[in-house]
């Protein structure tokens, strides 16, 4: 049978214990999870971000110049078509038949204008040797010139009847892509109808006319001495990124937005930018080639101003002021503030006190340049 521990035994064991606890040294506050990323140097372009719209390099509406009836189309609604390329037949057999008219006439006082001629020099001869009088010749030769004279309207009329004719062909004044069409085989088309048959907007290449504010018209005006680079990104399902140059800077600030109008142009060789669409345009300024970024994420603000939480060797985090010159895309460029190859928090920094300890997770990122300044 087992003996009974006493008491006093027990009560000094308990004792022990406690006092080996009270020795032990209080657990500290728990690590911080966070996410981190290195300062680096690399280039950044120094650009701006703007919303443009796309519009025709050239667009033309297309006007009958002559009345008639329209016989035939020769294309279909959103063909592309060449310069030259006829569109529209109009029936052409009046003015066929006033050029018959008007090459009849020409020929009729060509004759008589020759004739005219040839009298008022046998006139000359005979009035130089008095067989007839001086007013008898003036007469014929003021017979000869008013002749002449006709002939010359003659000729302006059988020019604007070949005209007329040419113009019941209406064709293409331009190449590009044909819009909806406003008539049909059977219409009366007149001169003075203010809608157009169909309007062709030249897509090959394009403009893209977008804004920006005129606080960057220095900076505009000092890269402007070279082919300045512009991106514009189409929208949903478009293929990424095209690339044009800096066509058009406007003359004047406009009083209402306070922006400057600029245009790019791009060469548009896929089609993919249409007439109307919006587009998100990149005017690319010149590029810092040795910049100073980290995250824009891990830049924080305060009263005090910005700041960034730096990750130290022993684990701990330590609030740094910093200065960003800007912000591209996803990356602040610093002026001042961060070394390179300090570790920044990028995630879990408003969990962060001053010099609390962090347990990093996963490796520190590296972000890629792009984007537009804000």
């Amino acid at each position: 049978m087992a003996r009974p521990v006493p008491v006093r035994t027990a009560l000094l064991v308990v004792a022990a214990a406690a006092l080996a606890c009270s020795r032990r040294p209080p657990a500290g506050p728990p690590r911080v999870a966070v996410t981190v990323a290195r300062a680096e140097r690399r280039p950044v372009p120094y650009q701006l971000g703007a919303t443009g719209t796309v519009e025709p390099i050239r667009g033309v509406a297309v006007l009958p110049r002559v009345e008639g009836t329209v016989l035939r189309v020769r294309f279909n609604e959103g063909d592309e078509v060449v310069a030259g390329q006829a569109l529209f037949e109009v029936d052409a057999r009046p003015y066929e038949a006033a050029l018959l008219q008007a090459e009849a006439t020409l020929s009729r006082d060509q004759v008589q204008a020759d004739n005219a001629a040839r009298d008022a020099a046998r006139y000359r001869d005979l009035a130089a040797n008095n067989t007839v009088t001086q007013e008898d010749y003036q007469q014929k030769q003021a017979t000869a010139d008013a002749l002449a004279a006709t002939v010359r309207a003659d000729s302006a009329a059988l020019v604007s009847a070949q005209l007329n004719v040419e113009y019941a062909t209406i064709r293409a004044p331009i190449g590009g892509r044909t819009g909806s069409l406003t008539v049909r085989e059977g219409a009366l088309v007149r001169p003075n109808n203010p809608t157009p048959l169909v309007t062709i907007n030249q897509l090959r290449p394009i403009l893209v006319r977008f804004a920006v504010p005129s606080s960057n018209l220095p900076a505009l005006r000092r890269y402007a001495d070279h082919p300045l680079p512009v991106r514009a990104r189409p929208g949903v399902g478009g293929a990424g990124p095209l690339d044009g140059v800096l066509a058009f800077m406007d003359n004047h600030v406009d009083s209402i937005t306070g922006t400057v109008l600029l245009k790019g142009r791009f060469a548009n060789a896929d089609g993919q930018l249409w007439p109307g669409e919006f587009v998100d345009v990149t005017l690319i300024l010149a590029v810092e080639a040795d910049a100073l970024v980290v995250p824009a994420q891990a830049v924080l603000t305060s009263q005090q101003g910005t700041y960034v939480f730096i990750v130290n060797g022993d684990g701990s985090a330590t609030q740094q002021a910093v200065t960003v010159a800007r912000t591209v895309d996803s990356l602040a460029v610093i002026a001042d503030g961060v070394v390179p190859g300090a570790l920044v928090v990028t995630d879990g920094q408003l969990r962060l006190t001053p010099n609390a300890h962090v347990d990093i997770r996963g490796a520190p990122r590296s972000e890629s340049a792009g984007g537009s300044i804000r």
